[in-house]
């Protein structure tokens, strides 16, 4: 299995029967070999620094109807809110002052939040916070609407492309949405000049080696500068709510995986992975990942934005989760840094 690794690390691909051979593995010694490697390439290109995203969660309206999702159109019991430009700055003037430099706007397909609104929101922003990178996380929309928010002074976009078989897609999502315009979305974002995040759930329901290899494929073709992958977590009152969760120790061989393959890739411990482990996000970093996430929403709405069950840190202040945070990743023998993490070229 050592050689299996070196070869990923040498070509920067992966055949369907490596991947096989390392998600089958049992010899710890294999496993750990992997996640070294892994942690070794991150640090030859970023040091120790791991990176902090401050999440803003704007708002839980969504018009889609994915099977997977909390938030969905059809759940009923969800309570749903929108926050205001004066909240998203509120959240952002906190977060700079805990030593944030990144911050993600995330919601669901809110319409809402027309252009207008959006490109009021990253113009404020902007002009509020110039040494921060801004991160916009709102699905799929036009071109045109792509570019408006990037000329607002939007940096980043982050787009899961979920799986990259189409059949699978199709099973995951409502038949209004269509694969082919998740990946026109991802292709124009790239275009305009973004910097793109793509990725997917690992364990979700009709997931298999073989899909898993496509996207992995997908993602070494389209070269994204971030990916997010964390286990597939089932929300209570969705078709998927008593589908197996996925594998722990599955997601970090494929964190590991896609770092070795991608040696630049900004790739986040996500909060997935800490709601499935006390130490998941700790993991996620000895396994090559170089990114957390913690909440700057306003602590009132945190736990309504429930893509999914028993998520982590809905209580905490942000200045709570900052240290606590802080601490964790100390041992690791990485640190967060105040630094805006930009992909290096």
């Amino acid at each position: 299995m050592k050689n299996i690794v070196d070869s990923i690390a040498a070509s920067r691909d992966i055949t369907l029967d490596q991947l096989k051979t390392l998600l089958a593995a049992t010899d710890d010694e294999a496993v750990n070999y992997l996640f070294s490697r892994a942690l070794e390439t991150c640090r030859s290109v970023y040091g120790n620094a791991v990176f902090m995203r401050g999440l803003i969660e704007l708002s839980n309206h969504c018009k889609n109807d994915c099977l997977y999702c909390g938030i969905r159109r059809s759940h009923t019991s969800v309570t749903r809110y929108r926050l205001t430009k004066e909240q998203v700055l509120e959240c952002c003037s906190t977060g700079h002052g805990l030593g944030f430099r990144t911050f993600v706007l995330q919601g669901g397909e809110d319409g809402w939040y027309t252009d207008a609104v959006m490109v009021d929101i990253v113009a404020s922003i902007r002009s509020q916070y110039s040494d921060c990178a801004i991160t916009l996380s709102l699905g799929e929309r036009s071109r045109e609407s792509y570019q408006r928010l990037f000329d607002a002074g939007a940096n980043r976009y982050l787009l899961r492309h979920e799986t990259a078989n189409a059949a699978h897609y199709a099973s995951l999502h409502p038949a209004e949405m269509s694969f082919d315009n998740r990946m026109r979305c991802l292709q124009e974002l790239k275009e305009i000049g973004y910097q793109v995040g793509c990725g997917f759930m690992v364990g979700s329901p009709g997931q298999t080696p073989e899909t898993l290899f496509d996207d992995l494929q997908f993602i070494r073709c389209f070269e994204p500068q971030m990916v997010g992958i964390g286990p597939f977590i089932p929300a209570s009152g969705t078709p998927f709510e008593n589908e197996p969760a996925g594998s722990v120790e599955t997601t970090l061989r494929l964190l590991a995986i896609i770092r070795l393959m991608n040696p630049r890739v900004l790739l986040p411990a996500t909060t997935a992975l800490g709601t499935m482990h006390p130490r998941g996000r700790e993991r996620g970093i000895l396994a090559g990942a170089n990114v957390v996430m913690p909440n700057l929403s306003p602590k009132d709405h945190r736990k309504d934005y429930a893509l999914y069950d028993n998520k982590l840190c809905t209580g905490d202040e942000a200045a709570e989760c900052r240290v606590c945070l802080d601490r964790r990743i100390r041992t690791t023998g990485s640190q967060l840094v105040v630094d805006r993490g930009d992909y290096r070229k």
